[in-house]
């Protein structure tokens, strides 16, 4: 054999079976290492196989090998043979060379399996890691202690629209500005943070956040792991919202018209301004009920709310408490008289035919008005009072509006 030059240190291996397949196979991953040949045999046993597809020499006899690597006098050589003999002819060869022989051989070719063994599943546990991260739903997202990307996994690119590339080394604060406390600390040990986080086209989102701290290698990285919660956040409004409106006319129910009319008497309270509370009863909706149909009726109602949304300003409420039944909040009134124009303007608005699916339908109303701090400064007793004042518009021919007044004088018809 032609005398090479070689980068590591000259190692012999005599045995190509499973102790020098194993050998073979980690010198050849370490540069410390050169193996300038091995002998075996077993023309088909895997070691002279590798060695063949590394350009290895290969000898079929384990004398041959040892005098074909006498120009290398430095040359480790392990036996994992069965044949004590070639200890001699190393000796002949090498000089006072030990080979690594028997009990020795067996141990390090024992020791080198078991390096294999935990090097594979080290590897798999790595690629499992990786499979994991890549196929995880959520985002995950390394950063150092310098707060700079370090990792993004395909989730978080599919979140914030960034591909890996556009954004290792750059700072966190471009995805989410709020991954620090006010103080300026990280949010580590946090779970389920919500915080407001950035895309790629300038969107901004709600996130759920998750940061945990590793130290590899003296440094200190954090894991993020971001979470997209626009669409659990939407349907978490429309609950709240389904929960404060009426089904049908999507106006405030008689909960949220409470607390609006709660708001507007401390708000009154404050300015020492006037607050009037209405209650309406269509007047003549069974009949349409009766006649055309509950579906022809729900549609009425609808109609009825359209109308008087467009009758009050945005800073009042217009409420569907129940039935053909409708309340209102007329916030920062000066004088009754507002209250009178209102309802005035309602009553027209009502008797102005309905055109349902072709069929023109005509309705009226009874409104009832109790006024704030003059009948009472508390909602539901001004409410109260607004129904009895309304009951006192039906009972005096309907289709006009009573003030509240106390039981003991009469009331006089307005309308």
């Amino acid at each position: 054999m032609v005398k090479r030059k070689t980068h590591g240190h000259p190692v012999l291996i005599l045995g190509a079976g499973r102790g020098g397949s194993a050998l073979l196979e980690m010198f050849l991953e370490d540069d410390l290492v050169d193996v300038i040949a091995i002998a075996d045999p077993d023309p088909e046993a895997y070691g002279i196989r590798l060695a063949k597809k590394h350009d290895i020499p290969t000898f079929s006899d384990s004398k041959n090998a040892v005098l074909a690597c006498r120009d290398y006098p430095d040359c480790i050589v392990y036996n994992l043979t069965h044949d004590d003999k070639i200890v001699d002819v190393v000796g002949e060869v090498f000089g006072q060379k030990k080979v690594t022989s028997g009990p020795e051989a067996k141990l390090f070719w024992q020791m080198v399996t078991n390096l294999k063994r935990i090097r594979e599943e080290l590897e798999k546990s790595q690629h499992q890691l990786k499979a994991i991260i890549h196929h995880a739903m959520d985002g995950i997202i390394t950063i150092n202690d310098a707060d700079e990307i370090q990792a993004f996994n395909p989730a978080a690119e599919k979140i914030f629209g960034y591909a890996q590339q556009d954004v290792l080394g750059r700072s966190v604060r471009m995805l989410m500005p709020e991954f620090f406390h006010e103080q300026g600390e990280r949010l580590v040990g946090m779970t389920g943070t919500e915080v407001m986080a950035i895309r790629k086209n300038g969107e901004t989102f709600p996130a759920e956040l998750s940061i945990s701290e590793m130290i590899l290698s003296g440094r200190h990285y954090f894991i993020g792991i971001v979470r997209d919660i626009t669409e659990r956040k939407a349907a978490e409004q429309k609950i709240m919202h389904l929960a404060h409106h009426d089904y049908l006319t999507d106006l405030p129910n008689r909960a949220l018209f409470l607390d609006r009319l709660e708001q507007a008497i401390e708000l009154g309270k404050r300015s020492g301004s006037k607050i009037a509370v209405l209650f309406l009863d269509l007047d003549g909706f069974k009949l349409v009920n009766d006649n055309l149909g509950h579906d022809m009726g729900d549609l009425l109602l609808q109609c009825v709310a359209l109308r008087l949304a467009d009758i009050v300003r945005s800073s009042d409420t217009v409420a569907r408490v129940g039935g053909d039944e409708f309340t209102l909040v007329l916030s920062q009134i000066g004088e009754k008289a507002d209250a009178s124009l209102v309802a005035e303007k309602i009553i027209a608005a009502l008797s102005e035919p309905f055109w349902l699916q072709g069929e023109a339908c005509r309705i009226g109303g009874s409104i009832g008005i109790a006024v704030f701090p003059d009948d009472s400064d508390d909602s539901r007793i001004l409410l109260k009072h607004a129904d009895e004042a309304m009951y006192w518009a039906k009972q005096n021919g309907k289709n006009g509006y009573r003030f509240y007044q106390l039981p003991a004088i009469a009331p006089e018809a307005v309308g």
